[in-house]
């Protein structure tokens, strides 16, 4: 949505996305608190499944929208719809036209959808911050035979990230947009290397 939101220009972009909500499948959007909904619409930034692109993505959207929530009338609302089957979808409903003109809330919104189609990463900082933090998280869960053979200190994760981040690096690249994933070999090559001392079992 987004990307195809950004090669059009703002005019375009805009007739082309208000009152989206009413051409929705199975879905409702109730909102009797706002007589204009007709001037509305909604966009999905991410989802229970999103890969931490999405989640990155959503997460700067949603800070450069959040100044437009304010007051008793806001052009922005922020959105969370669950669904039994699909889990949750999570983004913004907002106002696409005030009194016949384009809001400033739609006019951030585009600028970052073209971004957005001219280099599909908001934020790099961001995005790699996400990916080491997945990283690191799945070196936990992918160690999880190995922990009880090894005397592990605290930071532990960390550590082999660092240990893997200059010897084996290809075992942290982001695998699926989940982040990377390593191998039991490249983890206890690592737990060797650094020393961590094996747990001593009982004959």
């Amino acid at each position: 949505m987004a990307n195809r939101l950004g090669e059009l220009d703002l005019e375009e972009a805009a007739q082309s996305i208000v009152g989206n909500w009413k051409r929705f499948q199975c879905f409702i959007w109730y909102r009797d608190d706002i007589e204009d909904a007709d001037n509305w619409a909604i966009v999905y930034t991410h989802n229970r499944d999103s890969g931490l692109l999405d989640l990155s993505n959503a997460g700067v959207i949603a800070k450069a929208l959040e100044p437009f929530t304010d007051g008793d009338d806001p052009d922005v609302v922020f959105e969370s719809h669950n669904h039994w089957a699909v889990g949750h979808v999570d983004g913004v409903s907002l106002r696409i036209f005030r009194d016949g003109k384009i809001t400033d809330a739609f006019r951030k919104y585009h600028d970052l959808a073209e971004s957005m189609a001219n280099y599909p990463i908001l934020d790099e900082e961001d995005y790699s911050n996400r990916e080491y933090e997945a990283t690191v998280e799945n070196i936990a869960d992918a160690a999880w035979r190995l922990k009880d053979d090894f005397d592990l200190p605290e930071g532990w994760e960390y550590e082999v990230y660092g240990w893997l981040s200059d010897n084996d690096p290809g075992e942290i690249e982001n695998r699926d947009d989940q982040g990377g994933y390593p191998s039991e070999a490249s983890l206890r090559a690592a737990f060797e290397a650094l020393g961590f001392p094996q747990v001593e079992t009982a004959c």
